[in-house]
């Protein structure tokens, strides 16, 4: 089904790739119910929606676009969710909130059965399809570099180097010199092997203990929340929440797209510039979106983890389901994933290695022509700097019809470049971040 031997991989690689994504995404089942629940979702309810919508989408992924791509609610997203749609609208609740991501979803799901998703991926040039892998490498890198605390904030300077004597930061630091040495010889599954090796060190250490025990049951205490899309509409409707849904649908529709190009990328899945099987990977995630929002979460997107499997050999749909049957474990085992998760120094090297494997597509990128050049240079500098793929997209959308019709080459840009070229712009200036 999979076709492992044509794709040069193995069951054995395929579940060890499998593994790898799980455990430098597990954070999400512990990180997203704690952001909701400053929207008032009850923790256990978005914790048990969050496995659901990720089993839903990541198989999906799996087995029907059979792609190494996990699915889970989306970082930004949930944020977006919480602090700008619930708190910042007075009066609503976090259900008529779901109604607007239900509503989302559908559009979302809808605009995934046609042929606008393919020529989406189809119209982005080249140079910028390059330029979004590398920005998410850094992205990646960044991320596993302020997680365990070897970047920390600073007043002035926004970065800084952090406090090399803490702890965590000196265990991730030692996790990524076992990582790199072990990539280093060539080791099968480097990355996974790290991060145990990195766990063990931290369980020896005192750093990782489990005294919330290992299982619990999960549950969903107040069920289906939104179900009736009459219902979502009228929701939508009295509360004034059009901008809402169309932030939703754009940013997951660019977050997902950008993710499964820069993934799809890095593993040589790319045929001829175009994506194989691209409507079923968005008709995955659109459904993940749906299902997460009836049950108590925002919406989901491709999961830029994806690429710590990718990197240690992950090919096929077979690490997606791998991905999503240790969701379903994770179900039973919230405790001891929270314990792992909860310890980012264990993950972080993964996610930094991942971005150096990530940045050889910059080789790829025209940088004598001033007109490809910058726009793929603000995807790239973007995307970690204001934390989100959706933005670095965006900025290099805008950007390059400009630099195109000022260099007299109009013609060569794709017609939908200048129409998200505009929906990006009244989508940054008149949305709140």
């Amino acid at each position: 089904m999979f076709d492992l031997k044509a794709n040069g991989t193995s069951v054995k690689t395929e579940v060890v790739a499998g593994t790898t994504t799980f455990f430098t995404m597990a954070y999400v089942t512990v990180v997203n119910p704690l952001i909701l629940s400053q929207a008032g979702v009850p923790f256990e309810q978005s914790f048990t929606a969050t496995i659901i919508a990720a089993v839903i989408g990541t198989l999906l992924m799996g087995l029907v676009a059979r792609y190494p791509i996990a699915v889970a609610p989306g970082m930004g997203l949930n944020a977006y969710f919480t602090y700008s749609v619930v708190q910042g609208h007075a009066g609503l609740g976090y259900i008529e909130a779901f109604s607007a991501v239900f509503i989302a979803g559908i559009l979302f799901l809808l605009l995934s059965m046609t042929s606008l998703r393919r020529r989406l991926i189809e119209m982005i040039p080249a140079n910028l399809k390059h330029a979004i892998t590398v920005g998410i490498g850094l992205f990646i890198a960044f991320i596993g570099l302020r997680m365990s605390g070897i970047i920390t904030a600073h007043p002035d300077n926004l970065v800084a180097l952090g406090d090399l004597h803490q702890p965590s930061v000196v265990l991730a630091l030692v996790g990524l010199a076992i990582t790199l040495v072990l990539l280093s010889r060539d080791v099968k599954g480097a990355l996974f092997i790290g991060m145990i090796i990195t766990g063990i060190i931290a369980y020896f250490a005192g750093m990782l203990s489990f005294t919330s025990g290992i299982m619990s049951v999960p549950t969903l205490p107040e069920g289906i929340l939104v179900w009736n899309p009459i219902t979502a509409a009228s929701d939508v409707i009295r509360h004034g929440l059009y901008a809402v849904v169309f932030s939703f649908l754009l940013v997951t529709l660019f977050d997902t797209t950008g993710t499964v190009v820069g993934v799809a990328e890095q593993a040589g899945l790319m045929k001829d510039n175009k994506l194989p099987r691209a409507e079923r990977a968005m008709f995955s995630d659109s459904v993940a979106t749906v299902a997460g929002s009836m049950v108590g979460t925002s919406p989901t997107t491709a999961y830029i983890e994806s690429a710590a499997g990718v990197g240690a050999g992950g090919r096929t749909g077979l690490t997606a389901v791998v991905v999503a049957g240790l969701f379903v474990v994770a179900a039973f085992f919230s405790p001891l994933i929270g314990a792992v998760a909860g310890l980012s120094a264990i993950t972080a090297p993964s996610l930094i290695v991942v971005g150096c494997l990530m940045m050889s597509n910059v080789q790829h990128i025209r940088w004598n022509d001033f007109d490809e050049a910058f726009p793929a240079f603000l995807v790239i500098l973007t995307m970690p700097l204001t934390s989100s793929i959706a933005t670095g997209i965006a900025l290099g959308f805008i950007s390059y019809p400009l630099m195109k019709i000022v260099k007299g080459k109009w013609k060569a840009v794709h017609p939908l470049m200048y129409i998200f070229a505009v929906l990006f712009v009244l989508q940054l200036v008149f949305v709140p971040h």
